[in-house]
């Protein structure tokens, strides 16, 4: 499989268009705003902080397409801290960020749409070509090491939380009390954020009257694109070559997959 078609599983490049001819006639994406990293901390006084388990973090995302399977995992490289107001849980904040140093991709392919994958292997070229997309490792005269640590973490800031099925998780009962909501914030990847939400199903585990734990996974995933964080084609030295767009435009033939699913589960232990 080529690069261009990989990276282009991952972004979610064309918003209608799943052929060459319909991604072709797309224009350029608009890029998400510079940022530094992200900071955050407790919206209320009465907010109690709870920090990420990160030894049994999940992250993962699969991408479908008529010939190809990708997936990526970087289970273990998920941390942050949650500040939870559990008597109004829509004045609850957190910060989690992903270790990119820690994400594997995997493949599957098959011959026709009605052939067999075969089985998930690794691929050691595409987490080469990944990791320079991404300019995650130092580059004499390109990348910093400053650069690389910065672009090391993808961050997810959250400062909402609304469409909640259970406001007041303090005033309810049980050991295990569950709860979907919506979370939203800043985005940060490739030193760009941008505005993502994430539906969410949340379990704060009690131990009598004190909440131990909670429990979070993704309902429907965030859906990251690339281009909009600057995310482009470069070669094995680490230049940039063109845009996502001019490679697709170029190099990409018949369906693809068209967006990059991100699914999160972790826990967060009381400090």
């Amino acid at each position: 499989m080529s690069d261009v078609k990989f990276w282009f599983l991952l972004g979610a490049l064309c918003a209608s268009a799943t052929t060459l001819s319909g991604c072709k006639d797309k224009p350029k994406v608009e890029l998400a705003p510079v940022a530094s990293a992200l900071q955050a901390g407790p919206a209320a006084a009465t907010a109690a902080q709870f920090t990420v388990d990160s030894a049994s973090s999940k992250v993962t995302f699969l991408m479908d397409s008529p010939l190809e399977k990708i997936d990526g995992d970087a289970g273990g490289g998920l941390q942050g801290d949650l500040f939870v107001d559990l008597a109004d849980i829509s004045k609850s904040t957190a910060l989690v960020k992903v270790d990119l140093q820690k994400l594997v991709l995997y493949q599957q392919k098959r011959d026709g749409d009605k052939g067999d994958y075969t089985q998930r292997a690794k691929s050691d070229l595409q987490n080469t070509h990944a990791r320079n997309w991404l300019q995650i490792v130092p580059r004499e005269g390109d990348v910093t090491t400053e650069q690389a640590e910065a672009n090391r973490w993808v961050e997810f800031k959250i400062d909402k939380i609304d469409n909640a099925s259970v406001s007041n998780v303090a005033a309810a009962t049980g050991a295990a009390r569950t709860l979907t909501a919506t979370a939203s914030g800043d985005f940060r990847l490739h030193g760009r954020k941008q505005t993502k939400s994430a539906k969410l199903e949340i379990t704060v585990n009690y131990e009598g009257d004190k909440a131990r734990s909670i429990h979070v996974k993704t309902v429907e995933p965030l859906k990251i694109g690339l281009e909009e964080f600057e995310v482009n084609p470069r070669d094995d030295a680490g230049k940039f070559v063109k845009s996502v767009t001019e490679a697709l435009s170029s190099n990409l033939k018949g369906k693809v997959a068209q967006e990059a699913p991100v699914v999160l589960e972790f826990t967060a232990n009381a400090k």
